[in-house]
């Protein structure tokens, strides 16, 4: 090998993991509340998973990473995050415990962490950009716009880097050409979609478009 970067060709052999700190919503002159977007990145088919939350700290990333892996439709191998204190060594140990690996980029290297850092640009440039102005002081409010943004996102906005697909039509064409031994033949359940076809497997809903 190499000491370049490779695409990683599977679903779900690394997710990157990071946190987007929410500048306050609301009208100037009222108490305005801070939310936390934490952001998990399939580096394969850029399949995102988001939520918002009032608190950064370990607890919080241990229900988000919980979160996440409930409802991607594939398994997860490997996780990468920063150094930040919400990544500590409970949150480390408890993926561990699911046999997840846990790694961390070197510190002060965000690049590394590449594909999330410019999924935050782009929840800046073409979703928060949105929101100015709006009073969302309502934190299920909140979480219900970032619910349809993330959506829109995987399956719909088209992604230069995947042939200008969305990453849901990435992971449908993946799970056609892939062995079933990836984990695609078992996909998780996603509320309301149906899951890509794959030999002898039954189907399951994903958005239709």
């Amino acid at each position: 090998m190499n000491g370049g970067y490779r695409e990683k060709q599977r679903p779900g052999h690394q997710l990157q993991v990071d946190v987007k700190f929410i500048e306050p919503l609301g009208q100037k002159g009222m108490r305005r509340k801070k939310f936390y977007q934490f952001t998990a990145i399939d580096d394969c088919t850029r399949l995102r998973v988001l939520r918002a939350y009032p608190r950064c700290d370990q607890k919080t990333a241990i229900e988000f990473i919980d979160h996440v892996l409930s409802k991607l439709p594939f398994a997860v191998e490997r996780v990468q995050t920063d150094h930040g204190v919400e990544f500590g060594a409970s949150f480390h140990w408890h993926l561990l415990d699911k046999g997840i690996d846990h790694v961390k980029i070197k510190p002060r290297t965000p690049r590394l962490n590449g594909k999330v850092e410019r999924s935050h640009r782009i929840d800046s440039e073409e979703f928060y950009r949105l929101l100015q102005g709006q009073v969302i002081d309502d934190a299920n409010l909140f979480s219900e716009k970032l619910q349809e943004w993330e959506d829109y996102y995987n399956y719909h906005r088209p992604h230069g880097a995947l042939g200008g697909q969305a990453p849901y039509e990435g992971l449908r064409q993946k799970a056609k050409t892939q062995r079933c031994d990836t984990g695609l033949c078992l996909p998780r359940h996603l509320p309301g979609r149906l899951l890509p076809d794959c030999p002898g497997t039954a189907h399951r809903k994903i958005p239709t478009g």
